[in-house]
């Protein structure tokens, strides 16, 4: 039987679940309030962070699901996100449209990664 290992945990969820060698994010949100841009590069940070932690990195996701507040910042996201993202190395992805936890959050990634 594969242990589970959580962390960053409270009452409500875990900011890492590892299961084996499958790293599971809780989804990550930017600064609140700032733009969409700012906000992506906030949570792809974190998720950059989460991982390391967690022994992986962003060659290794498997797949992202990202929310929107509005659809209609989806080529402003992407444009961070292009950037991020190694080349060659471009994981399965869902993006839709959301009401986030609060108005003031524009933007949040959900990631599945495999250990290094």
């Amino acid at each position: 039987m594969t242990d589970i290992i959580r962390a960053h945990t409270n009452d409500r969820m875990s900011q890492i679940v590892r299961h084996g060698d499958t790293i599971y994010l809780a989804g990550q949100v930017g600064t609140p309030g700032a733009s969409v841009t700012e906000q992506t590069h906030d949570c792809l940070q974190k998720v950059e962070t989460l991982l390391a932690e967690a022994g992986s990195d962003k060659t290794r996701i498997l797949q992202t699901t990202i929310w929107l507040a509005d659809m209609a910042d989806f080529a402003e996201m992407n444009v961070v996100w292009d950037a991020w993202v190694p080349k060659g190395h471009a994981p399965a992805r869902a993006c839709g449209e959301a009401k986030l936890a609060t108005p003031d959050y524009l933007v949040e990634f959900i990631v599945v990664a495999a250990r290094t």
